[in-house]
């Protein structure tokens, strides 16, 4: 069931478009007929549609009826709008929201700022695994130690295989900083000249859910800028937390 949904997540990160199943070996490591096997299997139970003519993978209306179930009692993003457009606001950069998806972490809106040189680092749909960029570094340094250890097992080999400026030794480096100060950054090691920093978010029960986050260019993320960003994100990630504490307590 982990890899069916992970291979269910993957496919949704298309954005809307098709997902061929190359993208789906590569991305998941499995053979293709095993992929074959269970999207065929999301197919029967409606959670994935295949086109006829491109034979690539799309959402398919199952998705979207439990998709609606879940907005009526956490609607992440809705909630967080108001605090992304304030971060984008007061820093003139880019916002974004990322959630957790197991191992990885997904953004769900980007926001831009003023700022007319964007960096490109980040798009609504993006995913990577716990580690890579500002906001999922926030994310896995907020596990518990014995979770970490197993999202790190969980992704080594594709970060090894797709993340150059990454390894083990680094993101370990970056989670301890990050648990020291309260927040993750990213100096430029997923695209050069794009620097981020990242805040988690938690949901009430503590469980850590994604992260809000902000990037730049370089020369914008130096040290002196460091921590005025940090602090906008941490105040603007605990108003989300309480939006959303609220939210669930109806």
């Amino acid at each position: 069931m982990d890899r069916a949904l992970g291979l269910l997540s993957l496919v949704a990160s298309g954005d809307g478009r098709g997902v061929p199943i190359t993208f789906l070996t590569d991305a998941s490591g499995l053979s293709r007929p095993t992929v074959r096997r269970m999207m065929i299997a999301l197919i029967r139970a409606g959670f994935v549609e295949q086109d006829a003519q491109t034979r690539a993978y799309h959402l398919g209306p199952e998705s979207y009826i439990v998709g609606q179930m879940a907005v009526r009692r956490f609607d992440l993003l809705g909630l967080a709008m108001g605090n992304l457009l304030a971060l984008s606001a007061e820093s003139g950069d880019s916002s974004f929201l990322s959630v957790r998806r197991g191992s990885y972490a997904v953004c769900l809106h980007r926001e831009e700022g003023s700022y007319p040189i964007r960096t490109q680092a980040l798009q609504a749909g993006d995913r990577h695994p716990l580690g890579v960029g500002a906001g999922s570094m926030a994310i896995l340094a907020a596990l518990p130690e014995a979770e970490r250890r197993i999202v790190r097992d969980d992704v080594a080999q594709e970060i090894r295989r797709h993340y150059a400026g990454y390894t083990v030794g680094v993101i370990d480096k970056s989670v301890a900083i990050a648990e020291a100060q309260g927040w993750a950054l990213n100096p430029g090691q997923l695209m050069a000249n794009s620097w981020g920093i990242g805040v988690a978010l938690r949901a009430p029960t503590g469980d850590v859910i994604g992260a809000v986050s902000i990037a730049a260019l370089d020369s914008r993320m130096q040290p002196d800028r460091q921590p005025m960003l940090a602090e906008l994100l941490t105040r603007e990630a605990r108003a989300i937390e309480r939006k959303l504490e609220r939210r669930l307590a109806y």
